[in-house]
């Protein structure tokens, strides 16, 4: 395990605002931060003596310079910890090992939680969640003709390629389908594509299966499937600057092969994850249909080759299906499917119990016994591949401090939050990337709950009496405004930092976080993050490289190894 003692760390000489500062910046921490901060590898035997401070690269030390030389080390402390000093990762699985090492040790985010999806169902409904929250309803059977869903949040437009929301892909993509698919046990699968195949390294091709109709009749082409793919990757193509861009990352161009029924897609390097991110995301649309209409008419209606057709949308309301009989796959088994939203955990575990819906997200942990104490309701509980944490904006004070940052995750009690506010429904955190995961690197434990060297590390970080704000949606994730709530309020109880909370509409901070610019996200913020791909890569590229589509921190040695990851091939 990467292990280190904080208070024998943080009571040495070296442990100085001087030697900080002149190797910080904003781009992220520098070896001397990583040192300060206490975040090394070593025997934590509490021999270090504190002779190795001041001025190691010769400079005069006046905070200003960000280029000096790396620090002397305390006795006993083994470098070889320091993620940016080790030797050269082996293959794929190594670059990602060293990337969430470096992650932690830098602390961009407070780690928190997996998040558990809780879901309650009708104890008559034939139906197994999914651990990719996908709320597909083709398989289910329910006891009736018709099926309702209450999510806490509705849609935010029904154009599928214009949302970055799991609740909007679950109704758009009963509507609309995908190339692949996964099966329940995560296996891939064809869906639109019936087969597919590496050509060579950035260059892959899919066969377009036959037969297969778009709800107003036409027929699919893979002319259709090419300008979906373009659609997503490329703002010229469609009217439409994507937000899903980063979920096909790497992919540079899809063609229409000529004299097949196959598009032929195309990467910048070997894109080893290119199938899996093709069963997870990219619904297929019909050209025609899209280049006809506006923005407007697209988020109010729907045109797929889904196993549904939409029937009626209302607004923020109720989105209202029926079964596409046409569908490639056979009708589905029930007849109409109805999504709506209630934003309050006991509503939505109310209309289950009164048997008003069939489906219900995020049973709080509170309400599990009532829901399975009844007759007619079921308990469907599922580890998710969703991460729950707090981004920290690097470019803004005190966030842009790494020892501030880490000041914040020793600030909490994670397994207390874990245990009494989530019930045990949660895994704590440590890195970006969840276990099971490729990419995960099993060395690396949560941070240890240590308010003392929270407030040691404020004072250090020059940011004591830092006041500061946590945006957090309410009721779109499992106990999101009681997580938030119970972070702030160990923050709070710092005697040099202050801490609150500031409840907002989903829908607004994840449009504030998802446009690309990181100058319109908040300081400080609650969000939640699924990954339906299993790697590392669709965590780490969208949240944490310089470029990432959501991204709160900037580092050149991070950005480094994650290119260079992706440069290898790996297992699909």
């Amino acid at each position: 395990m990467i292990s280190y003692n904080p208070h024998d760390m943080a009571d040495t000489e070296w442990f100085d605002r001087r030697t900080f500062l002149k190797h910080s910046s904003a781009a992220g921490a520098s070896l001397a931060t990583l040192s300060m901060a206490g975040c090394i590898g070593g025997d934590g035997d509490g021999d270090d003596d504190g002779d190795d401070g001041g001025d190691d690269d010769g400079t005069d030390g006046d905070g200003g310079d960000t280029g000096g030389g790396e620090p002397d080390v305390p006795d006993g402390v083994d470098e070889s910890a320091y993620w940016m000093d080790m030797e050269e990762p082996e293959g794929r699985e190594g670059y990602f090992h060293r990337a969430n090492l470096g992650a932690h040790q830098e602390a961009p985010w407070i780690f928190l939680n997996r998040q558990y999806s809780n879901y309650g169902k009708a104890a008559s409904l034939d139906w197994e969640p999914r651990s990719d929250e996908l709320i597909w309803a083709y398989p289910m059977s329910p006891s009736g003709s018709s099926l309702t869903v209450t999510q806490g949040q509705m849609d935010s437009g029904l154009d599928p390629h214009d949302h970055r929301e799991t609740p909007t892909d679950n109704i758009v993509t009963q509507a609309y389908d995908r190339l692949l698919m996964r099966t329940p046990d995560d296996e891939i699968e064809g869906a639109l594509a019936e087969d597919w195949e590496r050509l060579e390294a950035g260059h892959v091709r899919f066969h377009i299966r036959e037969g297969v109709t778009f709800h107003n009749g036409d027929e699919l082409t893979p002319d259709d499937v090419a300008f979906s793919i373009n659609r997503v990757i490329d703002p010229d193509v469609g009217g439409l600057a994507s937000p899903q861009n980063d979920q096909l990352a790497g992919v540079t161009d899809a063609e229409v092969v000529d004299g097949e029924r196959a598009v032929d897609v195309f990467s910048d390097g070997i894109n080893p994850v290119i199938f899996s991110l093709f069963a997870s995301y990219c619904n297929i649309v019909q050209r025609d249909w899209i280049e006809s209409r506006n923005s407007d008419e697209i988020n109010r209606t729907m045109n797929g080759t889904g196993a549904f057709q939409l029937d009626s949308y209302e607004s923020d309301v109720a989105v209202t299906f029926e079964a596409f009989d046409d569908h490639w796959r056979g009708a589905p088994e029930f007849d109409t499917l109805e999504f709506r939203a209630a934003s309050e955990d006991s509503t939505r575990v109310n209309q289950l119990i009164q048997g008003e819906t069939d489906v219900i997200v995020n049973v709080p942990p509170q309400e599990v016994s009532r829901v399975q104490s009844e007759s007619s309701t079921e308990l469907a509980p599922v580890p998710s591949t969703r991460i729950i944490y707090n981004g920290m904006r690097h470019d803004v004070e005190p966030f842009d401090d790494p020892l501030f940052r880490r000041a914040m995750n020793h600030a909490i009690d994670l397994e207390t939050i874990v245990e009494d506010t989530l019930q045990g429904f949660a895994d704590q955190t440590a890195q970006p990337t969840l276990e099971g995961f490729a990419g995960y690197n099993e060395d690396l434990d949560p941070y240890p709950y240590d308010p003392d060297l929270a407030e040691e590390l404020v004072e250090a970080s020059g940011y004591a009496g830092a006041d500061i704000e946590l945006h957090t949606p309410v009721g779109r994730y499992l106990k999101d405004l009681e997580i938030a709530q119970a972070t702030a309020g160990y923050i709070d109880d710092l005697d040099n930092v202050s801490a609150s909370v500031n409840q907002r509409e989903f829908g607004t901070l994840a449009g504030e976080l998802t446009d690309g610019d990181i100058t319109t996200s908040p300081h400080w913020y609650l969000i939640g993050w699924g990954n339906a791909v299993f790697d590392a890569s669709q965590t780490v590229i969208p949240l944490l490289t310089s470029d990432g589509a959501l991204t709160s921190w900037e580092n050149e040695e991070f950005d480094r190894l994650v290119e260079e990851a992706q440069s290898l091939p790996g297992s699909q």
